[in-house]
């Protein structure tokens, strides 16, 4: 097979879709977006001892009621249900004729796997070896969830999965492209999902980074993340594909890249050089100059150790010309590695509707720094190129790049 390797073939968005703490598709998502509405709160499915102490944001349906919107076995995992819906609207959304002709790929992101059912199996089995259902822990890898997802969506070509931590999903998209660009694929759906689970409040917890509040992202005053779940995917199209849709493509994936500090196991680098490799990296590769950037996604936790290195890298690279910037977070709070999907979902729609969401609850700026991200909603604005940033553990650092198609 030829494989185009001309890093400048584009890629176009021709697809979203979206499931999360504020809204069970795009629609829904987007009208919490303009009217300013979070997704945190009591946890109301998952069981846990932090219960009523912790806030976090969960999607909000229980697994039946996911198990009847996906048309699966209400025995899968949350984190498989989530992926489903989202993938599945995504494909829908993109409306491609001939999609069983095309070489379709699915490559998904997630950290916690089926661990939402191996949780709960442990439970019994720990008290009685003869109790507890094998059944909630076969599906147990992350590769799995991608797995069952697939198959619901009819997908053989290519599948794939992707766990970097909170960068899985943008590193999940942008892998999508490079196939695509390869010319190995025609079409990707690539994203990703993942489920509130206790293994990960505990370990979050276990770090001292959650907020016993609503987070405030890049406040002076924050307190930390807030957990959230959902899923997010884009349809991924050539040229080919996007000249023959009836519809016009969302956007443009201009630029991406990843670079890693290898800095600590959990903690982003003080001076935020994994976050300005990645930035700088992907606007190198977009053809861009900082001040062409319109509005950045923030990868913006809440965090003290995350906002201060992101916002030194951002300091770094567009100084003295910075563009609009928040965290989406503040809604959704961090779906760990659904996260860059949905992110990439949010800025998409930013390009096609000239939105710049607002930061919420952002009170007092961080005092470090000369910028401040927005706190009202803006609308009707001119916004040609968005930058999504996701920056994991391990100083796994990603970025995107979304570009308004000219014309």
């Amino acid at each position: 097979m030829e494989r185009n390797t001309n890093i400048h073939t584009p890629v176009y968005i021709a697809g979203v879709g979206i499931i999360s703490p504020i809204g069970n598709n795009v629609a829904e998502c987007l009208q919490s977006l303009e009217s300013g509405n979070a997704g945190m709160g009591p946890m109301k499915y998952l069981s846990s001892f932090y219960s009523g102490e912790i806030p976090v944001a969960e999607v909000k349906m229980s697994n039946d009621e996911l198990a009847a919107v996906a048309g699966a076995s209400n025995k899968t995992s949350r984190t498989a249900l989530l992926s489903m819906i989202a993938a599945r609207e995504a494909l829908l959304d993109a409306d491609i004729d001939n999609i069983e002709s095309l070489r379709t790929g699915f490559v998904s992101a997630n950290t916690v796997g089926g661990m939402d059912k191996t949780e709960n199996f442990f439970v019994d089995f720990l008290k009685d070896p003869q109790k507890g259902r094998l059944r909630d822990v076969v599906n147990h890898e992350c590769g799995k969830v991608t797995e069952i997802a697939a198959d619901a969506l009819g997908i053989r070509s290519y599948i794939s999965t992707i766990s970097t931590a909170c960068s899985s999903s943008a590193n999940a998209i942008f892998y999508g492209a490079r196939l695509i660009k390869h010319n190995m694929l025609d079409v990707v759906i690539a994203g990703g999902t993942d489920s509130m689970t206790k293994f990960t409040l505990n370990g979050f917890n276990t770090l001292m980074i959650l907020d016993r509040g609503f987070c405030k992202p890049f406040d002076d005053n924050r307190q930390g993340l807030n957990l959230g779940e959902g899923a997010g995917y884009v349809v991924l199209v050539s040229q080919k594909v996007a000249d023959s849709l009836s519809k016009r493509a969302y956007c443009q994936l201009s630029g991406y890249a990843n670079r890693n500090d290898a800095y600590h196991q959990t903690a982003s680098s003080p001076d935020g050089r994994g976050s300005y490799a990645a930035m700088s990296a992907a606007l190198q590769m977009s053809g861009l100059q900082p001040y062409d950037i319109d509005y950045i996604n923030l990868h913006g936790t809440g965090t003290n150790n995350n906002d201060l290195a992101e916002g030194t890298a951002v300091q770094r690279l567009f100084d003295p010309h910075y563009p609009k910037m928040s965290s989406t977070k503040s809604f959704t709070g961090h779906t760990l590695g659904a996260s860059g999907g949905v992110e990439a979902v949010f800025s998409a729609l930013a390009i096609k509707y000239g939105l710049i969401y607002p930061n919420l609850r952002l009170q007092t700026p961080m005092h470090e720094f000369p910028f401040k991200p927005e706190t009202s909603l803006l609308k009707g604005e001119s916004v040609n190129h968005v930058m999504s940033n996701s920056f994991g553990f391990g100083g796994n650092c990603s970025s995107l790049v979304f570009s308004k198609i000219a014309g």
